[in-house]
């Protein structure tokens, strides 16, 4: 982080709305923290980032992200630990990703002091937020879009980022089915399937409600080639345990390369499982299930962290997973992971960014 302390002026809501939440009945994305981070780049440079009460952008209907898609955002989490500080999971990994995702999409690179400074200046202002309740989260989503008024397709001149937070539960309650798409692809080589664009998620939307129709919760994407290989399970990572071996597919231009997904790699190694990252066909994956050594699948992201599925579908054909609860590797490895969120286990890969409150 900069050695410089930035100065953010701060206009405190006169009102907190923290009693309109339940940290016993929290609905993932539906309540939103008092404040936000904002900061504009205007005439080729970042202006000083200012705190404001959460609320509605007034915009231009010729705001040039709503028509050609320069936007991008993170996802990142903050939690309380047992002590009462607040825990941050890995935001320096989110900071360098959101500027790889800015490169890629026109939009200039963002100083470190406005996303850290400005980070932990909100999360103590909205500190109160942050569920004290197990299996809850502070839910931080930054994001950038352009904001040139502007019809022409160019990259704009300017731009805004903001930081606003939601308390957050868990994404799924249950087991997810999903079925392998082979007509629809989610990216391709020489694309933007690596950066967290928002146009990515959009156009992911009709294959998935596709798939929803047929009674599955999510699908599997696979190559753009062939259709024959593996890459994410909707908006995340996934992976495999086939005879004892976790197995997820390797990052590449076409996969994002997810921060959730590298620390479950990561703790599995720590723990002593064996991992491979290399391509993954579908008829491995169906070989693995008929052989009866398919023994776990789950998608990784921030939202869930750890989202179990139970059924996967292949040319119409359901292939049914062991119960969840006889999981050994991804049960281990979610469970440690929530320890070290949360402060319970070592820190030994200094991924926690702790604000003392």
């Amino acid at each position: 982080m900069s050695t410089d302390t930035l100065t953010i002026a701060t206009q405190p809501v006169a009102t907190s709305r923290i009693s309109e939440l339940d940290f016993n009945n929290i609905q993932f994305g539906k309540i939103f923290s008092d404040h936000m981070l904002v900061a504009d780049f205007i005439d080729g440079a970042w202006q000083t980032p200012q705190i404001v009460p959460y609320g509605n952008m007034s915009l231009s209907p010729a705001t040039s992200a709503i028509h050609y898609g320069q936007a991008i955002f993170e996802g990142m989490k903050a939690y309380r630990s047992v002590d009462g500080d607040i825990l941050l999971f890995r935001p320096y990994d989110n900071y360098k990703r959101l500027n790889i995702s800015a490169e890629r999409m026109c939009i200039p690179q963002l100083p470190e002091d406005i996303f850290m400074q400005g980070l932990e200046q909100l999360l103590r202002l909205d500190a109160a937020w942050v569920p004290p309740t197990e299996g809850s989260a502070l839910y931080i989503r930054p994001f950038m879009f352009a904001t040139d008024d502007f019809i022409g397709v160019r990259p704009s001149s300017n731009y805004r980022f903001t930081i606003f937070t939601c308390p957050v539960a868990s994404y799924y309650s249950s087991p997810v089915r999903v079925a392998i798409e082979t007509n629809y692809v989610r990216s391709a080589e020489g694309g933007a399937g690596f950066a967290k664009a928002a146009g990515n998620y959009g156009a992911a939307m009709y294959p998935a409600k596709k798939m929803q129709e047929k009674g599955y919760q999510q699908l599997i994407w696979t190559d753009h080639k062939e259709h024959k290989y593996i890459e994410e399970s909707g908006t995340m990572n996934v992976m495999f345990v086939i005879d004892g071996v976790l197995v997820t597919p390797a990052v590449s231009s076409t996969i994002l390369a997810g921060i959730t997904r590298d620390s479950v790699l990561q703790v599995a190694r720590d723990l002593g499982y064996k991992v491979e990252e290399r391509r993954v066909a579908i008829s491995e994956i169906v070989e693995a299930h008929k052989a009866g050594k398919l023994q776990e699948a789950f998608g990784t992201g921030t939202a869930a962290t750890i989202a179990q599925i139970a059924t996967i579908n292949y040319n119409g054909e359901d292939m049914d997973l062991p119960a969840v609860e006889g999981r050994e590797i991804s049960n281990n490895v979610a469970t440690q992971l929530d320890k070290i969120k949360t402060g319970q286990a070592p820190d030994t890969h200094n991924w926690i960014y702790r604000i003392r409150l």
